[in-house]
């Protein structure tokens, strides 16, 4: 309980153990949950056995706060439309560190006649050990996908370079540690597989759930079939419905036989499927479109 001093502009509140009023800037807060305060130390360590099972609950409420949230998709930094889930949508520059969709990509090389990149109209890279220079300069700026680009070449022992899965975990998880999603996801990948890791399903939830409260819609996928797996499915279809609101056509799929054995509702599927025909609408264009024809013709 808090209140204020009208006079003083002091905000007061109540020691959690020993009832004692104090100056709430100068109460020791509980560390995990923050919601209870005392007025020292001695007071908190004699109410942790008393607050414990509170404070887990409420931390597990907070977490579930966090996941549950839904991101903003990312645009793309040239035509600004949503971009594509798929990775053969989308192309990693190398030279400045954008994600950039095909379809910016294909509208340059057809205005310019040249291969620039789209964003900065630097030469594309000469050849894949080029790449890995300039991936590699990002890495010293601290570029989290470029971290997730060199990760991918240990990962399949592409360019020359030796596979090695345990090097492309550590640059998957210092990627996710600067902001790329796709570093914890595919960090969840190798601990769900076994992959440069001892297979651990703790390790990969809990590597999925980073992802996806930065907003990876595959780790979403994979969260609720984990949970679906598990029995959960009030907590596989929050996952499902999100991610299949993100554009996620597999994700709708699950969504809809849910449905159909009366684990969602008809009012909640509907809503989900609407949600999924608009953003697909948003990500799709023109240019876009011709493509991904020419990268199905090969070119």
């Amino acid at each position: 309980m808090s209140s204020s001093n009208t006079d003083t502009d002091t905000i007061t509140t109540t020691c959690a153990a020993c009832g004692k009023v104090g100056n709430i800037e100068d109460m020791n807060v509980c560390n995990k949950c923050k919601s209870v305060k005392y007025c020292n130390a001695a007071c908190k360590k004699k109410h942790r056995h008393k607050h414990k099972k509170a404070c887990e609950r409420r931390v597990a409420e907070l977490h579930d706060e966090q996941l549950f949230k839904e991101v903003e998709p990312e645009e793309c930094p040239l035509c600004l439309q949503i971009l594509p889930i798929e990775n053969d949508a989308v192309t990693f520059e190398t030279c400045c560190g954008k994600l950039i969709c095909n379809g910016c990509v294909y509208a340059m090389q057809m205005s310019e006649k040249v291969d620039l990149c789209a964003f900065c109209r630097t030469p594309s890279a000469s050849s894949e050990e080029d790449n890995i220079k300039r991936a590699k300069k990002l890495i010293d700026k601290g570029n989290g996908r470029a971290y997730v680009f060199l990760a991918g070449v240990y990962a399949d022992g592409m360019n020359r370079v030796p596979q090695d899965r345990q090097r492309a975990n550590e640059l998957y998880l210092k990627g996710g540690e600067r902001g790329c999603a796709d570093g914890y996801y595919n960090l969840g990948n190798s601990y769900h597989e076994g992959w440069g890791a001892e297979r651990d399903k703790r390790k990969a939830k809990d590597y999925y759930e980073l992802a996806a409260m930065m907003g990876s819609v595959p780790a979403r996928r994979n969260l609720g079939v984990l949970e679906g797996q598990a029995g959960n499915h009030q907590r596989a279809t929050k996952h499902l419905k999100i991610a299949a609101r993100s554009g996620h056509e597999e994700s709708l799929e699950t969504v809809k036989e849910y449905f159909r054995h009366g684990l969602v509702t008809k009012d909640d599927y509907a809503s989900t499927l609407r949600a999924y025909q608009n953003i697909q609408d948003e990500m799709k264009s023109d240019k876009r479109d011709k493509a991904a024809r020419m990268q199905d013709a090969g070119y």
